[in-house]
């Protein structure tokens, strides 16, 4: 198994259709997609997966599995996705976990690694993050990881929050725990 990042306590990986269980413990919860559309029945989760996969290929990264380090459990998704916002191809962080590990730090602890592999081995300036306004859970993850609010500005149909960072921020404000290892 190829790992694309790892830190103190996970390892991150492409997702693969196999993990269409593991995801479906995310994307069938109704609590875990609040701030979703709608929760994903498991075609959806395949689709989602397959999308993924497009975007290892055409841009290099997308969402990865969470895996624990020392256990090997899927944890749930983060990473780095390519969206469009008010007509801006941007760098988004985003994370997604099993509600049993909500709480624990992951969500945290993940996306400040992915961000660092933005800014190192990608050389992004910025990477952004859309969050709904009433997701306190996930803005607290953004804020940890020294994100600001930037706007608040309509996507896909729903207002959003986008915090966002720049790397100059990013090196000089934020400490990056575990390893960031480029694959």
């Amino acid at each position: 198994m190829t790992y694309v990042l790892e830190t103190a306590r996970t390892r991150l990986r492409q997702l693969t259709t196999s993990d269409t269980q593991n995801l479906a413990h995310i994307f069938t919860d109704p609590e875990a997609m609040r701030y979703y559309p709608s929760t994903k029945d498991l075609n959806e989760t395949i689709a989602w997966i397959n999308r993924m996969i497009r975007g290892y290929d055409e841009d290099g990264i997308a969402m990865w599995a969470v895996e624990h380090k020392e256990t090997g459990e899927f944890l749930g998704q983060c990473g780095l996705i390519m969206q469009e916002v008010d007509d801006v191809r941007e760098t988004e962080v985003g994370y997604l976990f099993v509600r049993k590990f909500w709480g624990q730090g992951y969500a945290t602890e993940v996306a400040r690694a992915c961000m660092a592999y933005g800014f190192g081995q990608l050389q992004r300036e910025r990477i952004i993050s859309i969050i709904r306004p009433e997701n306190y859970p996930s803005s607290n993850v953004a804020k940890r990881n020294g994100m600001r609010l930037d706007k608040t500005t309509s996507w896909k149909g729903f207002t959003v929050d986008i915090y966002e960072i720049s790397k100059e921020t990013f090196y000089q404000h934020v400490q990056v725990a575990g390893k960031v290892r480029q694959t």
